[in-house]
C-alpha cells in the first residue's frame, strides 16, 4: 500500500545534531484503536523541569496502522478486504513514516501503553539501536490465557454475523459491534471499582459503554483485535538494548503484574519496574501524575541526550 494517510501530531522543541537530524524525539504509542490524542496522558509532566519538559523533548504521536484517522479498514473504505496486519506491520508503518516525514532514523525514546507497549517492545527488539529508552505501561510481552480467549470470543461474536462477510455496514452489524465491545467491559476498570458500584450504577455504566462503542468501526475492531491476539515476543526480549521502564498496576484485570510485568522485567536486562495502585485498573495511565517523581528520576538519565 502506497501514499496512504497518516494522522499525527507533534509538540515540544526539536533539537538537532551536527548532521541536522532531530536527536530528542520521543514517540508516544497509543492503545488499541486509540489515536494521536492519547499523548494527552503526558500532560501533567510537560512543564519546566518536569519529567517530559517540552522545552527539552520533541514529541510525536501517530495514529497507528489500522486505527481510524490513519490507514485503516474504515478510512481506506476497504473494510473486510483490508490486508491483515500484525504488530510488526504497525512498527514498520511507524518507522517508515518517521523516516520519510522527519528524516528520523533514531529516537530518544518510545512510550506506549497497552497495545502501544507491544509496539514499543517490538521496535526495541527488531531495531535494537533505534531507541535509547522505552517506557512500557500496563502491557505485556505476549497475549495469552484469558486475554487470548477474550480476543477469540470477540472474533467469534463478529464472525457469527453473516453481514460481516458482505463488507457493508448494516443494523445487524451495529448490534454485533455493540455486543463484541461489551465483552471488553470487565477488563477496563479494576474489580474493586466495579464492586464499589451499585447494581443500578453498574447497569448504567454497562449501557453507556455499549452505546459509546457503536462509534467504533467493526472492521477496524476486528483487524486490530487479530493483530493483538497473536502478539508474542517472549523469546526475543533478550534482544532489547534500550533502557526499559515497565509500569504496571496491581489492579489491572488485563495484565496483572505477577503474570506479565514482573516476569517481563526479569527477562529484560536493563529494566526498571514500577507497580502502581489505581482503581482505574487497565486505565491507570490516566493517573500517571502519581508517578511524577519516579518518571522524573528515570528521565534524568537522558537530559543530556
Amino acid at each position: 500500500m502506497n501514499n496512504v494517510d497518516v494522522e499525527y501530531m507533534t509538540f515540544g522543541t526539536p533539537i538537532y545534531d551536527d548532521n541536522g537530524a532531530i536527536k530528542n524525539a520521543i514517540v508516544y504509542c497509543h492503545g488499541s484503536l486509540g489515536n494521536y490524542a492519547s499523548v494527552k496522558k503526558l500532560a501533567p509532566f510537560l512543564g519546566k523541569n518536569d519529567a517530559f519538559d517540552e522545552n527539552k523533548y520533541f514529541f510525536i504521536c501517530i495514529s497507528a496502522l489500522g486505527s481510524p484517522g490513519s490507514c485503516s479498514p474504515s478510512t481506506t473504505d476497504l473494510k473486510n478486504k483490508f490486508p491483515k496486519y500484525s504488530i510488526n506491520d504497525v512498527v514498520n508503518f511507524q518507522k517508515k513514516f518517521l523516516s520519510e516525514k522527519f528524516n528520523i532514523e533514531h529516537v530518544l525514546g518510545m512510550i506506549g501503553n497497552s497495545m502501544g507497549g507491544f509496539v514499543s517492545l517490538t521496535s526495541a527488539i527488531n531495531f535494537p539501536d533505534y531507541a535509547d529508552f522505552i517506557i512500557c505501561g500496563v502491557s505485556s510481552y505476549k497475549v495469552a490465557g484469558h486475554d487470548f480467549i477474550l480476543s477469540k470470543f470477540v472474533n467469534e461474536i463478529i464472525e457469527s454475523d453473516p453481514d460481516y462477510n458482505h463488507g457493508e455496514l448494516s443494523y445487524s452489524l451495529i448490534r454485533t459491534l455493540r455486543i463484541a465491545c461489551l465483552a471488553e467491559f470487565n477488563f477496563g476498570l479494576s474489580k474493586e471499582a466495579l464492586r464499589d458500584m451499585s447494581k443500578v450504577e453498574l447497569s448504567e455504566e454497562f449501557e453507556n459503554f455499549g452505546n459509546e462503542s457503536i462509534e467504533t468501526d467493526i472492521f477496524d475492531l476486528k483487524y486490530c483485535n487479530e493483530a493483538c491476539m497473536y502478539f508474542d515476543v517472549e523469546d526475543d526480549l533478550d534482544k532489547i538494548k534500550s533502557k526499559t521502564l515497565i509500569i504496571a498496576c496491581h489492579q489491572d484485570p488485563h495484565f496483572p503484574p505477577e503474570l506479565d510485568a514482573i516476569p517481563m522485567s526479569e527477562m529484560i536486562e536493563d529494566s526498571q519496574l514500577i507497580i502502581m495502585d489505581s482503581k482505574l485498573g487497565h486505565l491507570c495511565f490516566n493517573e500517571l501524575d502519581t508517578l511524577s517523581e519516579q518518571l522524573k528520576e528515570f528521565m534524568g538519565g537522558f537530559d543530556d541526550s
